[in-house]
């Protein structure tokens, strides 16, 4: 394989041996599709009653058969994770960084074909999902180098005498539930995974049914990294088994990614008996800025990536889009021509842009929000199923481009749906304003070449991560260790950004330890 390496800020991707690797392993994953998946507690694989789920590439494709899980497994996995974390514990951080970073690797060198996986699971185009992938390896590495840099967390204090032996320390919470989604079913169960094993914790996972075959990946390349078995478990299946999970008194903290209704309603349970942590990420509503001093070349091409890649199903994803009255004209003519100019390639070609959305609820929600925008506004271009050749296959609609009141739900309901709003505005500061209106703070983008327009943006925009003048992505593309991602208000839980040097300890709480010695 060669040494080209794929990122979110990878714009295109002509390296041959890099194609020809993806669709060989294209193939092969798919002659392997429909293959039926166990549970995995404490090393065993468990059949069970199965659930299907279909490619929305190809909706006549049956991905896999995953295992349901029952209320006795989740007992039994977490039995198995609160029997075998002490010793994990135990485990020299350092050994313990050795194991992680050996499942990184194993994550990088699999990424090919883990990527073509993802790409029929949930429609991920090929660079986004090798880049997920690979992310995912990211995730976990700088989780072990923050560890590595802090020399395990352990430091010593002050003292009161010199008899006294004072020192503080960060210590695992015990058994640690992720509940990931299914539009990142590698990163967003890999890296907090991750984190919390490289923290001592057991971990249980429980993905999204629609991730639960990227989620077998993940979970592999852990234990053949030598996680020990009963240190990482998996539980597939619906929303039942997230909630047992979530209300199960042997669970001691829990990372989730998904609504802002299923987030807010676990912060409200999960520590019904005492204080626990949960860190959860919960979406977006994610706003661009162009200025009257903006290229609009970069602001287009940043926004046209940010709101139409995966089919707009990232909770960064832009989905409204405030213009300077004096350019609002030519920006949003040409956001259009950009729109339209995406070819009508599906993401297993290479080039590949277009993604479909995930299944015939999310084309429920786009085509309700089109006949939305319909009746009270304007569909600028878009607006309809996408249904020629290999594409009437699947569930592919047309990047869209809307004006709409103020008042309608386009601008304040997170669709996750290739969708973004635009409106002119009188200058950046009302621009802002409506920015921050909204409950939501995960991304937000600028665009302009005015140093005083780019610091007010900076110290006055609601969000976690905030980007100026990026033409891969106006809001989306955060990488670990170089963009942190995480976000303010309804988006998530407590402004610790994953891929950032504040994200482990979360993982952790803190033990001042002081000993007396005998004189």
């Amino acid at each position: 394989m060669s040494g080209f390496r794929v990122t979110y800020a990878t714009l295109t991707a002509d390296d041959e041996q890099l194609q020809n690797a993806y669709t060989e392993a294209s193939a092969d994953v798919a002659a392997s599709l429909g293959a039926e998946h166990p549970l995995i507690i404490d090393g065993q694989r468990l059949t069970r009653p199965t659930f299907a789920t279909v490619s929305p590439v190809d909706t006549s494709l049956t991905v896999g058969r995953f295992a349901i899980a029952e209320a006795d497994d989740v007992d039994r996995a977490v039995t198995a994770a609160r029997t075998a974390q002490p010793a994990w514990a135990a485990t020299p951080w350092q050994e313990r960084c050795d194991i992680l970073e050996r499942a990184a690797d194993l994550i990088s060198e699999r990424s090919i074909r883990d990527g073509a996986a993802l790409s029929w699971e949930n429609g991920k185009n090929r660079l986004e999902a090798i880049g997920e992938v690979e992310e995912t390896a990211d995730l976990i590495r700088y989780a072990s180098h923050s560890m590595r840099r802090h020399d395990g967390f352990a430091q010593p204090m002050e003292r009161f005498h010199e008899l006294e032996v004072t020192s503080d320390h960060l210590r695992p919470y015990g058994v640690w539930a992720v509940i990931g989604p299914f539009n990142y079913p590698n990163a967003l169960t890999g890296g907090p995974a991750g984190a919390a094993l490289l923290a001592g914790n057991a971990v249980i996972i429980k993905p999204s049914e629609i991730g639960s075959l990227s989620a077998h990946l993940v979970v592999d390349a852990l234990l053949d990294a030598g996680v020990p078995t009963g240190v990482i478990h998996l539980l597939t299946g619906g929303g039942d088994i997230g909630s047992a999970l979530v209300h199960h008194p042997g669970v001691d903290g829990l990372t989730f990614t998904g609504s802002a209704e299923v987030g807010m309603s676990i912060l409200q349970s999960f520590s019904a008996r005492h204080p626990k942590p949960a860190i959860c990420e919960m979406g977006g509503k994610n706003p661009v800025i162009v200025t009257a001093q903006a290229d609009l070349d970069l602001a287009v091409e940043g926004t046209a990536r940010s709101a139409f890649g995966f089919a707009g199903q990232k909770c960064s994803a832009a989905s409204r889009v405030y213009v300077d009255r004096a350019v609002a004209e030519e920006f949003t003519r040409r956001l259009v021509e950009r729109a339209e100019a995406i070819p009508n390639t599906g993401p297993l070609e290479p080039g590949g842009f277009l993604s479909p959305v995930v299944d015939h609820r999310a084309l429920e929600r786009y085509e309700a929000a089109i006949a939305d925008a319909r009746l009270t506004g304007e569909v600028l271009t878009g607006g309809r199923r996408l249904s020629d050749g290999p594409l009437a296959a699947g569930n592919f609609v047309a990047p869209t481009v809307v004006t709409v009141p103020d008042d309608s739900t386009i601008w304040t309901t997170e669709l996750f749906c290739p969708i973004i709003a635009v409106r002119a505005v009188d200058g950046l500061d009302e621009a802002i304003t409506l920015s921050n209106a909204l409950p939501y703070g995960l991304t937000a983008g600028l665009f302009s070449e005015d140093e005083d327009e780019i610091e007010r943006f900076h110290s006055r925009i609601e969000a976690g991560v905030i980007y100026v003048n990026r033409p891969a992505g106006a809001t989306t593309g955060a990488w670990p260790g170089v963009q942190p991602f995480g976000g303010w208000k309804r988006s998530g839980t407590n402004g610790n950004l994953a891929g950032g040097p504040n994200y482990l300890q979360q993982y952790m709480r803190e033990q001042s330890r002081t000993r007396v010695m005998r004189g």
